[in-house]
């Protein structure tokens, strides 16, 4: 007997290792949430928005059934998971799509350890719902220690239109959602800050262009939800006084970039798009759409703690609370002035449009009265003589009569034609003095950008320069060739689109499995855009080397130039785009081909 069981227990140490199944159960629908003073219908995941959050570990297989119980097709993507493609989720380039009244069962191994999201990728179904945080546990201990986590997700919720209408409002009107348009105070304000002349200057150069510098994310108006609750609803975190506490950030937006800080705490990043990083402490991160980061805090006081998430455009806010018991709230921080582009975000820093074709990109692309809203230069008119300027400076008298039809006396605003600033220094027109209180410029924004970020509380906000692998993923080696994405647009139409070619009429960019290649993002347009990869991971150069850090989305801000390498290891169709909802529908999205026999690219 005792020979048998030996046996036995030989043979089951003896038997190939299986991985266990992580099986979850999940179920398409529709719900009424009540976010913005009144029950509204979303489209929900078991019920709920966010939809759980799903849990595995690393090296075991998942299993997730999904029952589409709407009247339409919808489906499941898996944001930044390493997976087969067919298991991928995207409605024609990986599989079918989930009918009605169908159950379809997603099977792939836990490749990777991180934080990570799912969503649909049908229909702009994300934008109203459909969205919820995945984490795969590690199988060996992290470099780094924590008591207790959360998970944040942060996403936007409009609460007058669907999806389908801001995008026919958008189509109809690129500026129909921006409601911070500037305005005679604004233009005054300006001139205490730049001086009347360089204010002025600035408004006829937006007004020539027919742009907006308010224009930062297309859409406003939306209600920011943290874990699916409004500020004033104020989702909480417990902890004891002392704990280390992981938070895993998830921006599961439409539209919507968030500038994280948690006042009173340093906040320490150690993962970025569920790789991790080397230690990072700030004060304050943007996280793009479709971006996470996890960070570890420390709150050792015995009280309450804000998270609070305000957008990029500074047009609202999310809001959550960390404290010791439930109640407790503290202080939620004012909104910051709003932010505005600036000459730089448009590529014509230091008089220079940077190779890029406005004709094509923003002639005619936002009639918006001139940029003013009613605004003209001839409503502007002084009398003749001397004047009195809010900062009690004189302003010698100017010929008003010369500055119709975009023409000022002095200034040759004829070359100023198709959005070129021919021959100006804007460093001297007051762009570069609104700058200068700013900290060392980001390398990954334009120097002078308007967007710049900046802490709070003066101070460390994080950039991408500040993220290195804490292990590389590859080895270090050099790309065999350089693709060029440009991000294209014409804001009059709302059309997006990647080398001035949308997606229904582009071909399929074509990879030769095994290689390694570099995308070079080129931004032609005045928004910024994070680049989402399926299936594969970018690398993107920071100047780390070997320890440039993988992430599945990269932000690529206005008037710059990123480059990222591609391991091209996956097999398969996969899709690649950017994330801001409206933007990939209109057009900046393609389909990406790995395969072994070619490495010829369609372009």
């Amino acid at each position: 007997m005792r020979r048998l069981m030996l046996a036995a227990l030989a043979a089951i140490l003896l038997a190939p290792a299986t991985a266990r199944a992580g099986t979850y159960d999940l179920t398409i629908g529709k719900a009424a949430i009540d976010v913005a003073g009144k029950d509204q219908t979303a489209m929900t995941i078991n019920g709920s928005v966010p939809g759980p959050v799903l849990r595995f570990k690393e090296g075991e297989d998942l299993v997730i059934n999904v029952t589409n119980t709407l009247g339409e097709d919808t489906s499941i993507h898996w944001h930044g998971l390493i997976l087969p493609y067919r298991q991928d989720g995207v409605p024609g380039i990986s599989f079918p799509g989930i009918k009605p009244g169908e159950t379809f069962t997603y099977r792939f191994p836990a490749q990777q350890a991180g934080t990570y999201w799912y969503h649909s990728h049908s229909g702009m179904q994300e934008a109203i719902g459909m969205y919820g945080a995945l984490v795969i546990e590690p199988k060996m201990r992290e470099p780094f220690r924590y008591d207790r986590e959360y998970v944040v997700v942060l996403s936007d919720w409009h609460p007058d239109d669907s999806p389908h209408e801001i995008l026919s409002n958008l189509k109809m009107s690129a500026d129909y959602y921006n409601y911070q348009q500037r305005t005679l105070s604004t233009f005054v304000e300006d001139a205490r800050k730049m001086g009347f002349g360089p204010a002025l200057a600035d408004r006829m150069a937006w007004g020539d262009m027919r742009m907006m510098p308010s224009d930062i994310a297309d859409v406003s108006g939306f209600v920011l939800l943290m874990n699916g609750k409004n500020p004033e609803q104020n989702w909480t975190g417990l902890f004891k006084p002392g704990e280390r506490i992981r938070l895993r950030f998830v921006n599961a937006a439409a539209m919507t970039f968030f500038d994280v800080r948690i006042p009173g705490l340093k906040m320490t990043v150690v993962q970025a798009d569920g790789n991790n990083v080397r230690p990072v402490p700030v004060d304050e991160f943007r996280i793009a759409v479709a971006e996470t980061y996890d960070v570890i805090v420390r709150p050792t006081e015995n009280k309450a703690y804000t998270l609070f998430a305000e957008s990029m455009a500074r047009t609202g806010h999310a809001r959550g609370t960390l404290a010791p018991e439930m109640g407790l709230t503290a202080a939620v921080p004012d909104a910051r002035p709003a932010q505005f582009l600036t000459m730089a975000d448009m590529g014509m820093a230091h008089g220079d449009m940077a190779g890029m074709d406005h004709g094509r990109m923003d002639q005619g692309k936002m009639d918006h009265g001139s940029m003013m809203k009613g605004m003209e230069h001839g409503a502007m008119k002084m009398p003749e003589g001397d004047h009195k300027m809010p900062d009690g400076s004189m302003m010698k008298g100017m010929d008003h009569s010369q500055m119709g039809q975009g023409k000022m006396k002095g200034m040759d605003h004829s070359q100023m034609g198709h959005g070129m600033m021919k021959g100006m220094d804007h460093g001297k027109m007051g762009h570069g003095a609104m700058m200068s209180s700013e900290p060392k410029d980001d390398p990954f924004y334009a120097p002078g950008s308007g967007l710049m970020p900046k802490a709070a509380n003066g101070g460390k906000f994080l950039s991408y320069a500040d993220l290195k692998a804490f292990r590389p993923l590859y080895p270090e080696r050099e790309s065999t060739r350089v693709i060029e994405v440009r991000l294209t647009g014409n804001m009059e139409r709302y059309v997006w689109s990647i080398n001035d070619v949308k997606y229904s009429d582009a071909e399929p960019i074509k990879l030769k499995f095994g290689e390694r290649v570099r995308f070079k993002f080129i931004n032609e347009t005045m928004m910024t855009h994070p680049m989402h990869l399926h299936g594969m991971w970018q690398i993107l150069d920071n100047g780390s080397g070997k320890f440039n850090p993988a992430k599945h989305t990269i932000s690529i801000a206005p008037g710059t130039t990123v480059e990222a390498d591609i391991e091209a290891d996956a097999e398969g169709q996969w899709a690649f785009h950017c994330h801001l909802m409206y933007h990939m529908a209109s057009g900046m999205f393609r389909k990406v081909v790995v395969e072994r026999e070619t490495a010829e690219i369609a372009r």
